[in-house]
């Protein structure tokens, strides 16, 4: 059987294509700060204590907290109380759904969080006497959410802990970024959630996303610090105490916009049932150009996931992983997360983003080269649905040949036994078989029924009339479309359906058999009704 790679079959099948940096989660963190000796250094210097300790820190976090009530208080913005198990990203939505402005901060969420911090140990040295000594632990402070419409980013957010060093988090997602530019250029496109579903302008809207880089996120978050409450003072920047970003996860998605979006949900699943085998390590070191061995950590598995009715294909290397899955019945979308970006051999550095957009999107690309089918259902659903409905070629109209259909499958058993004949076939010598395999006498079944018959299936591209003749040649489709009613009916659903409860044991236990192992597949690839 001769298989095709995904990438291939797609190229007849793609309206509109997009690559893009999806959702980016980036720690900000002062560099100075990350160890007990930075801290004691900043205790010192900045606080003037002679003897550092972590109560010596609690000022400053009360003097934070305090400025972000003034600020929701002065721009009348709602504080939200996150619940646990609370989805944030649904109470956002509500609000971007309200906001009538340009930019600005659609609400303030605090929730306690597990955080990394420092804490004071009381040790003892040689002689007895204790000292104060600056360890790394956990604890569970307060956290500020900011979210945030921004004119150029879109909805994004920025959360602060309340806790010295003052870690800060950032999440903002480069489709959103990408709708903004297209509307600020008058660009005209169609959205799709989370994406561009098509556009007139698609070499352009590509180039426009390749633009968003390491400066223009920077640069956005620099102008939402400036804005919001900060934890350290005008004194402390001036010294030097300034957030860095790093990459913290990174997303990078191919979005593959389907001419045919009804089957695509049945390409999908195609290629979830023939590549069970994609997380294998083999097919790893393909996908990501890195070499497997028996000491590269994590599990290589593939796993198929179904949240609600839409299925979705897992495999992961180390930490980073691709996904695949339908996207809103319309695109094919493959995502490759990076949650560390050490994987590569990179740096979590924002600079180092260039270098893992080109591992990410090549990965995307890699997959789809993998992936591989033995057939194009896309093609295939449409053939099927042309054969067994009404065609209509040049004003000439003609019936279709409904699978189930008596005298149709007897039309189908008739073009198989002439598929090899080298002259054809004549109207009178199909006529008489056609008749007999419908259990007939040739006298019911009139010339005029044969008539229609073949004019069915020369219109429906089944046969051909043979040049200055009056015989017929079956097609290479019509070869495939009638061997497939055939053997179908009769090696399949005929004895299916003949089965009774008393019928013969041996039947039965092969039907049972049969039965057994469809839903065990079905299960597998978790896409059981």
């Amino acid at each position: 059987m001769i298989r095709k790679n995904v990438a291939e079959i797609l190229q007849d099948h793609v309206t509109f294509e997009l690559e893009a940096i999806d959702r980016l989660y980036l720690n900000a963190y002062v560099p100075s700060l990350q160890t007990g000796g930075g801290f004691v250094y900043f205790v010192k210097t900045q606080l003037g204590a002679r003897v550092p300790s972590t109560m010596m820190v609690a000022p400053m976090t009360e003097r934070f907290v305090a400025a972000i009530d003034r600020f929701v208080t002065t721009e009348r913005i709602n504080l939200v109380t996150f619940e646990k198990g609370q989805r944030k990203d649904d109470i956002a939505r509500q609000y971007l759904a309200r906001c009538q402005a340009e930019e600005g901060v659609l609400f303030v969420g605090k929730a306690q969080e597990k955080a990394s911090v420092f804490r004071t140990e009381k040790r003892r040295d040689a002689q007895g006497k204790t000292y104060p000594w600056i360890i790394r632990s956990t604890a569970m402070p307060n956290h500020y959410y900011f979210y945030i419409l921004d004119k150029d980013f879109g909805p994004l957010f920025i959360k602060f802990c309340t806790y010295f060093p003052y870690a800060v988090k950032v999440c903002l997602n480069g489709h959103e970024w990408l709708k903004r530019q297209l509307t600020h250029r008058d660009i005209p496109f169609e959205p799709l959630d989370n994406g561009i579903r098509s556009s007139d302008e698609a070499g352009r809207v590509q180039r426009i996303a390749d633009t968003l880089d390491a400066a223009k996120i920077d640069a956005v978050f620099r102008k939402w610090l400036r804005r919001l409450p900060h934890p350290f003072a005008p004194a402390h920047r001036a010294a030097g105490y300034r957030y860095q970003l790093s990459i913290l996860q990174s997303e990078f998605a191919l979005t593959q916009v389907l001419d045919r979006p009804l089957t695509g949900r049945c390409f999908f699943e195609e290629v979830i049932r023939e590549n069970l085998d994609i997380g294998r390590p083999d097919q790893m070191q393909l996908i990501f150009e890195r070499r497997v061995t028996r000491r590269t950590p994590g599990s290589f598995r593939t796993r198929v996931l179904t949240e609600g009715v839409v299925p979705s294909l897992h495999v992961q290397y180390k930490k980073s992983k691709v996904k695949q899955y339908h996207k809103e019945g319309q695109a094919l979308r493959t995502e490759t997360t990076i949650n560390d970006t050490y994987d590569f051999e990179i740096g979590r550095a924002l600079s180092n983003l260039p270098a893992l957009r080109e591992i990410g999107f090549a990965a995307n690309r890699r997959l789809l080269r993998v992936e591989s089918l033995s057939h194009d259902c896309l093609i295939g659903d449409d053939r099927l649905h042309t054969v067994t409905s009404p065609i209509l070629v040049q004003d000439q109209r003609a019936a279709g040949l409904r699978f189930g259909d008596r005298r149709v499958h007897a039309l189908m058993h008739a073009l198989c036994l002439f598929a090899l004949a080298p002259t054809g076939v004549r109207h009178r010598e199909l006529r008489h078989l056609v008749a007999q395999l419908q259990g007939r006498d040739a006298a019911t079944y009139s010339a005029g029924a044969m008539t229609y018959d073949l004019r069915r299936l020369r219109l429906h591209g089944l046969i051909e009339r043979v040049a200055r003749s009056h015989r017929y040649r079956i097609t290479p489709i019509g070869a495939q479309v009638a061997m497939f009613y055939a053997r179908l009916y009769t090696r399949a659903l005929r004895p299916a359906c003949s089965l009774t409860p008393h019928g013969p044991a041996r039947a039965q236990r092969a039907f049972d058999r049969l039965d057994a192992a469809l839903a065990n597949f079905l299960q597998e690839v978790k896409l059981a009704a």
